[in-house]
């Protein structure tokens, strides 16, 4: 299947109007451990100016490249890796196929217009044996429900999960049954970043209903879901 264009001007454009202090703030620290020892050259998509990449860098060995749309979070990001890619994630960028032991999308995939395109593509670019390793945020996020349920509001933000450049949701079983229908084996899905405890009216909340709901509603205690997957070895069957 061939790669759709990943973004659109529109997308382009808010991204830009980005606080970029912002970004160079996000070293996702959490995402550390999700990214295999064994791991040697890693794919960074939408590596911003590459906060996650450098970190890791500084942690171990590796080789990282990443690839980032705007030209500005670019040239800092190059500053840092091995090599960064200007542009959206998509066939038409220069990128060496069964290049990666991983792949990571830190919060990226929410924002394209097409994530199953760049998840497929993103198989093309990884060794045998090599991961996918995702940030995806929770549309079920309890204080996203909450606003939605109680307050009857769905309002677009600058940032968190109405964020106005998400063009995409996902839920933990969404993203479990699009890694399956793309053809790979999630090895791994949990929950990152819960109701911060400094809030601990939300929490309080969040603690009534779902035992009131026999925990079923846990999953809208995290922000966003963390994501190991692996390619199968079969072809996919059908495509989104």
């Amino acid at each position: 299947m061939r790669s759709k264009n990943l973004t659109d001007e529109a997308t382009a454009s808010a991204y830009k109007s980005e606080d970029f202090d912002a970004f160079i703030k996000k070293e996702r620290h959490e995402m550390l451990r999700y990214i295999s020892k064994e791991a040697s050259t890693i794919l960074d998509v939408g590596c911003a100016v590459g906060s996650f990449g450098e970190l890791l860098k500084s942690e171990r060995s590796v080789e990282i490249w990443g690839v980032e749309i705007n030209e500005y979070a670019a040239s800092i990001a190059a500053q840092k890796l091995d090599k960064v890619i200007c542009g959206a994630f998509g066939e038409n960028l220069d990128l060496p196929q069964m290049k990666f032991d991983c792949v990571v999308f830190n919060d990226v995939l929410e924002h394209l217009v097409d994530p199953y395109s760049a998840l497929l593509h993103a198989r093309t670019l990884l060794q045998d044996g090599g991961t996918i390793v995702a940030s995806i945020p929770n549309v079920r996020y309890f204080d996203n429900i909450w606003k939605l349920l109680v307050d009857q509001d769905w309002e677009y933000t600058q940032n968190g999960i109405l964020d106005r450049t998400h063009l995409r949701f996902f839920t933990y079983r969404s993203i479990l049954s699009t890694f399956k229908k793309l053809g790979f084996q999630v090895e791994l899905i949990e929950g990152i970043n819960p109701l911060e405890t400094e809030h601990p009216h939300r929490v309080r909340k969040f603690n009534f209903f779902n035992s009131l709901l026999l925990n079923q509603i846990e999953d809208t205690r995290y922000l966003q879901f963390a994501v190991i997957a692996r390619p199968k070895n079969f072809e996919m069957s059908r495509s989104l």
